[in-house]
């Protein structure tokens, strides 16, 4: 689909006998690459679905759940609804729990033909860990992490990293009170986590061994300036900018100049939506596939 439905409805494209529906929520959404990477899925899948897109803000989600039927195989959710939608479905997955953010929701057949269960999952984890991988060196355990930023993205980072082996990670916020959300989670995960502000952001991050920027699209363009004027990455260490557009971004740049390591936001989005594939589909996703895709529609 390539235009949005009216505001605050699910795509209601014609479907083929036994196709399927997804759709991507948020505000805003216009700009989201989902349906490019689900599209080469299911084309690479032989899967007859359709994924739409649809703006959608807290005050929408109750009725959009509700909406759901047994057409649907899952939504993706993004900014601001990855808080909110914990309180309105069936089943939380144990690491969308104590991450205390849901990217991924699954309808599941109801008893007897009655509602479907919606569950909802955590597919963010799996993309940063991923995309960090691939940019970093065979067998690469951090040390020190820094998470810029204190939204939904970077408590999902705090649990990346844990699982990387880095379990005292710096989370450095412009705002203290928006922050504790995020220590929270980092509780909930056995992760302890010191929280910076953002005066300190510079000497943070110069002495990093990973740093996973969660910052929306030119967030950390001072930061850059600051980094580029003075002490900036170790070589070697990794940067994850989630921020993909446009790349690189003025951070993924100074990095790289340093001697940097820098993996591309829009690795997150691909492996997280892979999971995402995998965990509606039921089958191994198309990586390859999705991966060119993804690339092309980010070349024009």
């Amino acid at each position: 689909m390539t235009g949005l439905p009216t505001y605050g409805e699910l795509p209601r494209d014609a479907l083929a006998p036994g196709a399927r529906r997804a759709a991507v929520l948020g505000r805003p959404v216009a700009h989201s690459l989902s349906p490019v990477l689900h599209h080469a899925a299911y084309r690479a899948l032989g899967l007859d679905w359709v994924y739409g897109r649809a703006e959608a803000g807290e005050e929408d989600l109750a009725g959009l759940l509700a909406a759901l039927d047994d057409q649907w195989a899952g939504l993706s959710l993004t900014m601001p609804l990855k808080h909110a939608a914990l309180g309105h479905l069936d089943v939380v997955d144990e690491l969308a729990e104590v991450v205390g953010a849901v990217n991924t929701v699954l309808v599941q057949p109801g008893a007897r033909g009655g509602r479907p269960i919606l569950v909802g999952a955590n597919t963010d984890v799996y993309g940063i860990v991923a995309a960090l991988r691939e940019a970093a060196p065979d067998g690469w355990r951090p040390r020190t992490a820094v998470v810029l930023g204190a939204g939904a993205t970077a408590a999902s980072s705090l649990a990346a990293l844990g699982q990387l082996g880095a379990t005292a990670p710096v989370v450095v916020a412009r705002s203290a009170a928006r922050a504790a959300g995020t220590l929270q989670a980092g509780r909930r995960m056995g992760v302890d986590v010191t929280l910076r502000p953002w005066s300190d952001a510079a000497a943070a991050v110069a002495g990093a061994d990973v740093v996973v920027s969660t910052l929306p699209a030119g967030g950390a363009d001072e930061l850059a300036a600051v980094l580029g004027a003075g002490p900036a990455a170790r070589p070697g260490a990794v940067l994850l900018d989630v921020a993909y557009d446009p790349w690189p971004s003025a951070l993924a740049s100074t990095w790289a100049a340093a001697g940097g390591l820098v993996a591309p936001g829009w690795g997150m989005l691909l492996h997280q939506g892979a999971e995402q594939v995998r965990l509606m589909s039921g089958r191994p996703a198309p990586v390859a596939a999705m991966r060119a895709a993804l690339e092309g529609a980010l070349a024009r």
